[in-house]
């Protein structure tokens, strides 16, 4: 998946809460919530993860709505997986 032609996955994580800011990078944690964006046009969904006990968000950006839209329905169905597994799986139907 890409964004005017950069990759856009994993996200770039940012600190929300806890102890202690671990920058979390890459595929990590659990994911805990996703929400889609309000703004039109919406391309833009933002993830949740728990990582090391603490919460980090992420964002993915979408050059097509429509696209963001089935990715926001297949990650709400991914809430309490891991970052991980959620990489690999395959997305090539969407296309």
């Amino acid at each position: 998946m890409s964004y005017r032609g950069l990759s856009n996955w994993p996200p770039i994580w940012t600190w929300r809460g806890g102890q202690e800011n671990k920058r979390a990078r890459g595929e990590v944690g659990v994911l805990r919530d996703v929400f889609y964006s309000r703004v039109e046009p919406r391309s833009r969904v933002y993830l949740i993860v728990e990582h090391d006990g603490e919460e980090y968000m992420g964002s993915l950006l979408f050059n097509d709505p429509a696209f963001c839209g089935q990715i926001f329905e297949l990650l709400d169905k991914q809430r309490g997986s891991r970052v991980v597994e959620i990489g690999s799986l395959d997305v090539n139907h969407l296309f």
